[in-house]
């Protein structure tokens, strides 16, 4: 069994979490009060939602842990997932969040996490001279 089924076997017997398919469709979803907090989308990891004001509060801990990443600005993290001391960790600030969504009054759903994240917008379109380029390869004949 991998840490992640264990945090999840662990998660199911908390009675605050309903688990399910999560939004971004990948992977297995625990939820509060509607609010999506946790994601599994692999065997390694898990994505939480703490919520960016407990990210910012909780950040200098959150980056001296090796097994925690953190995108500037999120609200989602992620917590690698490689034995029973991550599985701790990971129980552990999923009762921070469930504190944090507790604390706020009911609000839109849970942010999109990282699997869910827009795609960058695209590039600027090429200019006269690379699309009349890129005509030419593609005209009949080349």
């Amino acid at each position: 069994m991998t840490a992640a089924h264990r945090a999840m076997a662990l998660l199911e017997t908390w009675p605050n979490l309903v688990s399910g398919p999560p939004r971004c469709t990948v992977g297995q979803a625990f939820a509060s009060r509607g609010h999506e907090i946790v994601h599994f989308h692999s065997d390694d990891s898990a994505d939480l939602y703490l919520t960016r004001p407990a990210v910012e509060r909780l950040l200098p801990q959150l980056q001296h842990a090796s097994a925690i990443r953190v995108r500037q600005g999120a609200s989602w993290v992620t917590v690698l997932l490689d034995c029973d001391a991550d599985v701790q960790l990971l129980l552990g600030l999923v009762s921070v969040a469930l504190k944090e969504d507790g604390a706020m009054p009911l609000r839109r759903p849970s942010p999109p996490c990282d699997w869910e994240r827009p795609p960058a917008a695209p590039g600027p379109r090429p200019g006269g001279a690379a699309r009349r380029v890129v005509e030419r390869l593609l005209a009949p004949g080349h």
